[in-house]
């Protein structure tokens, strides 16, 4: 017997449609937190997909080591050795989509069948990382690539899907560490003060 994960998309991507975003992040009645989390984990690494294609091209023109970031930062990776490497922009979103998608992909983090349990640290562990380098994705879009999102008229759905994205990290406590969240400190300030309201509202 599979999962619902698809349903569980589905569910999502009603609730977003009713407008209310902070009823799109709780998870539903009865259903499994973590069925829940790795239902939205591979819904943001597919919307994330999708809006980095569209400024890939664009992305080419940073080819030396440490440059297309956002300002004062540079994410580097870490290879097989355990060292860490300095890389473009570009290099970095390969490298991490690449890596998200290996975690999804193995069923010993990400199951599939209802028989078997996700790993005990499957949150803390795997979707804060995974969560942490998607946000750094979404710096360097908005950072470096935001005219070309504006010019194919993509703004809106990114900044929704960012919103979104920022109450998912909230609800869930997968928020990364104060450092990260500099580089785009303006608009999550925003969206967590919109998400404080909807507590109260």
């Amino acid at each position: 017997m599979f999962k619902r994960r698809s349903t569980l998309s589905d569910l999502t991507r009603r609730t977003l449609g009713s407008g209310n975003m902070r009823l799109a992040v709780e998870v539903p009645e009865g259903e499994d937190t973590n069925e829940w989390i790795a239902a939205n984990t591979v819904d943001f690494y597919n919307e994330l997909s999708l809006l980095y294609g569209l400024v890939a091209d664009d992305a080419r023109r940073f080819s030396a080591p440490g440059t297309g970031f956002p300002p004062n930062f540079e994410y580097r990776w870490q290879i097989g050795s355990g060292k860490t490497v300095q890389v473009s922009s570009p290099e970095y979103v390969d490298y991490a989509m690449t890596w998200i998608e290996d975690q999804i992909d193995n069923e010993d983090i990400f199951p599939v069948s209802e028989e078997v349990d996700f790993p005990e640290d499957f949150i803390e562990f795997y979707v804060r990382d995974i969560f942490k380098k998607m946000f750094r994705i979404f710096a360097i879009i908005y950072h470096q690539h935001f005219e070309v999102i504006e010019s194919l008229n993509a703004a809106a759905h990114i900044n929704t899907t960012f919103k979104h994205f920022v109450f998912f990290m909230l609800e869930h406590h997968l928020v990364p560490e104060e450092k990260e969240l500099l580089a785009l400190k303006t608009p999550f300030d925003r969206y967590k003060a919109e998400y404080e309201e909807s507590e109260h509202s």
